[in-house]
């Protein structure tokens, strides 16, 4: 078989996926198809907004299929006339299982770690969040457990000290589009070797988690210490971002804080005290030393280099 000749279906929603398509289209790989979530009210007059593979997917001229219910008897026909051979998914909901064994060589995923560690929604955030100093891409055959199916392969990157969600996405969005040709490559030769995932796990080390993250996840807790606090932030920056909430004359209000550098200068403090100049330093009190805020927001103000902020704000 060569690469024209097999049929693939595409499914993806952000700029995440975006890659992995282009890379396909670009590389004359045989896309027959793209599906997509449904356009979403957006901007300040909610208008309907495509996503940003739908955007690519018409661009390129692809048909496109953007279904409410992916069980939808109306969808699955609309499938299954696209004749696919195997189907690629990358930053895509779940689906059911009459999708993804609909393609006679089976349906693989692109997950943005190195599983099975950080199964779930939010991979990127919590390996940085948890301090991991390393990370990566695998490609797995899509089973009823989600992020459980059989490893096809996997590439490692490192995860630098000052990096952060928005570097580390746009890292393996990269790693993972060339991972997801790969994938392609070997299902197309005949090479393709998938392993169970318990053969990834060494000595029963402890799996660790990628769950969704809600706003009160975002919060900020000053009792710990300065390098979780760090990791917290940079996990989750620029989205969706960590919170906190400091007391200014009397008023309680909401700052949402982007970067941040660990300080281990001993001090006296209760967590969560504020230290500050009110022009170019703002320092926070945590268990084992002092956190400097280097980038901060005000609820409903503009995004500033604490310097900047500190010129119009006064604690």
């Amino acid at each position: 078989m060569n690469k024209k000749d097999l049929r693939i279906v595409f499914m993806g929603t952000p700029g995440f996926a975006v890659e992995s398509l282009k890379a396909l289209v670009e590389n004359n790989y045989n896309v027959v198809g793209v599906i997509t979530a449904p356009d979403k009210p957006a901007g300040r007059g909610y208008k309907f907004q495509p996503s940003a593979v739908k955007e690519y997917a018409l661009s390129t001229g692809l048909p496109v299929l953007q279904p409410e219910n992916l069980k939808n008897e109306i969808f699955l026909n609309e499938l299954r006339r696209l004749e696919a051979d195997i189907q690629v998914v990358v930053a895509f909901r779940m689906l059911p299982e009459a999708v993804w064994t609909m393609p006679p060589l089976g349906t693989f995923n692109l997950h943005a770690s190195l599983l099975p560690q950080y199964r779930g929604a939010a991979p990127i955030n919590w390996a940085i969040i948890n301090g991991e100093k390393e990370t990566g891409v695998t490609t797995f055959f899509l089973k009823h457990e989600i992020d459980t199916g059989e490893i096809i392969f996997q590439e490692k990157t490192a995860i630098g000290e000052d990096d952060n969600a928005e570097t580390v996405h746009d890292t393996l969005m990269v790693l993972g589009s060339r991972l997801v040709l790969k994938t392609v490559d070997a299902v197309i030769d005949g090479t393709i070797r998938p392993q169970p995932q318990s053969n990834y796990i060494e000595n029963e080390k402890e799996l660790k988690p990628a769950p969704k993250i809600y706003k009160e996840t975002c919060r900020i807790n000053w009792n710990r210490p300065v390098q979780e606090i760090h990791n917290f932030v940079r996990g989750l920056s620029p989205y969706p971002a960590a919170w906190t909430e400091f007391e200014v004359n009397g008023e309680k209000m909401n700052f949402r804080i982007f970067a941040t550098r660990a300080n281990r200068e001993t001090h006296q403090l209760q967590p969560g005290e504020i230290i500050t100049d009110n022009k170019t330093t703002l320092r926070v009190a945590a268990q084992d030393g002092l956190i400097d805020i280097l980038d901060i927001q005000l609820s409903g103000k503009k995004r500033m280099k604490t310097g900047d902020f500190l010129n119009g704000f006064s604690f």
